[in-house]
């Protein structure tokens, strides 16, 4: 019997202000590279809400999700290991607050920087997704669905049964 393919589930945050988009530096086994505030959809929780969360977790603002951007599928392949890993992605904008003062980076995020889209589209080599290029670009053509879009189930948010 074939094992069942399993695509990693992300959510990933399109943070605009005054015309540039929040971002991360992070290191990763290709080098520093850029990226959305994203990460993995945690158990327990809504995409929304792992937004979120990682918003949170990678550049120390607070952030609300107001609607759904895109649901995008990608493959990707790691250089240094050959892996190939396929991510369905939940990409949200939304509001965002100030840095919380003192709150530290998550793990692997060097710095976080303001960049125009020009900047981003200028800087694709060093794009850790080819996602991150296509939610922009998304986000600027007005794409915007209800966060009513995305259900998630109560039995979701329970938690584990036990």
């Amino acid at each position: 019997m074939q094992a069942r393919w399993k695509p990693s589930v992300t959510v990933a945050a399109l943070i605009e202000r005054g015309g540039r988009f929040l971002l991360v530096e992070e290191e990763t086994a290709e080098g520093l590279k850029l990226n959305n505030p994203a990460g993995h959809l945690d158990p327990g929780e809504s995409p929304a809400q792992g937004c979120a969360r990682e918003a949170l977790e990678e550049t120390a603002h607070p952030f609300r999700p107001t609607a759904l951007v895109g649901v995008y599928l990608a493959r990707f392949q790691r250089p240094a290991t050959g892996e190939d890993v396929t991510y369905l992605r939940f990409a949200f904008c939304g509001e965002v607050g100030e840095p919380l003062p003192g709150r530290a980076l998550d793990q692997g995020i060097v710095r976080t920087l303001w960049m125009t889209p020009d900047e981003i589209r200028a800087s694709a080599g060093r794009h850790r997704s080819p996602l991150l290029l296509r939610c922009m670009e998304d986000y600027l053509a007005g794409r915007r669905y209800p966060l009513e879009a995305v259900y998630t189930d109560p039995s979701v948010l329970a938690g584990p049964p036990g």
